[in-house]
């Protein structure tokens, strides 16, 4: 393979050190756009493994006993030190996942204005006083100070797409409330990911208070979520592996935010010119490597040729090409899963899709592919892409789309295009979903909104207030005066 001319050996972050592992073993980061060698990474053994989690536990209590102002202000140093990085890590993020480097940027950016919004959110919470006559025949003598403390070892495992942002939507709220933090970021990403606590680093990081583990799955993956010092675990990734976690990590609490399905429902009275443009937007964005992207279209029959028309125009505006050159449709993060792309295509076309559009296909990278007329035999109507197509399937009315939908094993957000609130709110009531969007594409939105999904795509809340809260559990002191 072809190197990349800042290829380099990464080391792992243990007590503030940068270490290569002892095993010598090591993982090689490939770019989605060529192929090249982008970087390397430790292969760390469960031996190391295990020396950084424990020694992340024995620094919390004192982490945790740290004025909350301390904490706060590393934060904030943690996102100026981003920001002065912003070049460095958005320039790995563009090789390493294959995004544009203007998203890359934009993502470091993002990045630290959710650690700064986090900071600030951290210091506001807060615990309760209850008195106990407020409950029949209880004294009023009885009162109970319910305190929220932290949990102790967070572990922390990001997914590829969004290397630096989805990390430290999990990393931050952990320390802001005085936990420390296990990070294992995703193999392709994890480059980025060690670039970003790099700047924790200068920041002042605390020896210990995070750790990074890298390796390979199959060798530490169950050896680090069934760890007994671990005390939480936060996951983005897919589906499957979250169900398997969720298995593995008996009695400790744990945030899963996993695949999903999300639809785009579009009623006959819907502004189809916006209604187009949202769709193309959600659905392709990165590629349609996105948990949020619009998966499937339902729109009513009557308006669906006019709506397929103006998808298709849209859809003919996007450069396809390499992150490199800037494009919209970028190559797919690597070969198994534009096969896995390819397959679902395939499968139905085969059983009567109709082609609107295909693009390319040239290795890993693939064109977008609009297809029409898709049915529920159709394995594209129900498995999540995540890549460029883009599934029309026809409905008679609103109902026929919620029917699909609750059928659907997903539920992390979906999308309705009407002119008619009134009838927005009913479906919405009746969709099987973390989040509604009305006449707007589906996406994660601001980082500091709930996030979540129900059935299989996820467990728990997200977003800056509601991830504080799930890094913190109530601890009472009852007195009887």
């Amino acid at each position: 393979m072809p190197l990349q001319k800042n290829f380099k050996l990464h080391q792992y972050l243990y007590n503030n050190e940068w270490k290569s592992s002892d095993t010598g073993n090591t993982i090689e980061i490939n770019s989605p756009d060529d192929g090249s060698i982008v970087g390397v990474v430790p292969a760390m053994s469960q031996e190391e493994v295990d020396r950084s989690i424990i020694k992340t536990a024995n620094v919390q209590e004192e982490w945790a006993a740290t004025d909350g102002h301390e904490r706060s202000d590393l934060l904030h140093k943690w996102a100026e030190e981003l920001e002065n990085m912003k070049d460095e890590i958005g320039n790995m993020i563009h090789l390493e996942v294959g995004k544009t480097l203007t998203a890359a940027k934009s993502e470091v950016k993002r990045t630290a204005q959710l650690i700064r919004h986090t900071a600030e959110e951290g210091l506001r919470t807060h615990g309760s006083f209850i008195q106990g006559d407020a409950f029949p025949g209880a004294s009023k003598s009885t009162k109970a100070m319910v305190q929220k403390v932290p949990h102790g070892v967070v572990l922390a495992i990001s997914p590829f797409n969004y290397p630096v942002n989805l990390a430290a939507s999990k990393i931050a709220p952990a320390l802001i409330t005085g936990n420390t933090v296990v990070f294992k970021p995703a193999t392709q990403g994890a480059i980025s990911g060690l670039l970003m606590i790099k700047a924790l680093v200068k920041a002042g990081l605390p020896k210990s208070v995070v750790n990074v583990v890298t390796g390979r799955g199959s060798i530490i993956g169950d050896f680090l979520v069934t760890h007994p010092e671990v005390d939480m675990i936060t996951f983005t990734g897919g589906t499957s592996t979250g169900q398997h976690i969720a298995k593995k990590a008996s009695m400790i609490p744990v945030v899963l935010e996993l695949g999903g399905k999300d639809p785009a429902i579009v009623l006959e009275d819907a502004d189809l010119n916006k209604a187009a443009k949202e769709i193309v937007s959600g659905a392709l964005s990165y590629s349609g490597q996105r948990c949020t992207a619009i998966k499937r279209v339902m729109v009513i029959d009557k308006v669906a040729d006019e709506l397929v028309e103006k998808i298709k125009t849209n859809i003919a505006t996007l450069k396809v090409g390499k992150s490199t050159e800037e494009a919209d449709i970028t190559p797919l993060i690597d070969q198994k899963s534009a096969d896995y792309v390819i397959s679902l295509i395939d499968d139905a076309v085969k059983k009567g899709a109709t082609v609107v559009s295909k693009g390319i296909i040239q290795d890993n990278l693939i064109g977008v592919t609009l297809l029409d007329h898709v049915s529920e035999d159709m394995r594209i109507a129900w498995e999540e892409q995540f890549g460029p197509v883009l599934p029309i399937m026809r409905v008679s009315n609103e109902l026929e789309a919620i029917d699909l939908e609750k059928r659907n094993e997903y539920g992390l957000q979906a999308s309705v295009f009407t002119k008619n609130l009134e009838k927005a709110f009913v479906l919405a009531d009746r969709l099987e979903v973390g989040t509604v969007q009305v006449n707007g594409k589906t996406s994660r939105g601001p980082d500091h909104f709930p996030f979540l999904g129900v059935k299989n795509s996820g467990q728990g809340v997200q977003g800056i207030g509601r991830s504080i809260d799930s890094m913190l559990r109530d601890k009472v002191l009852v007195l009887n005066l």
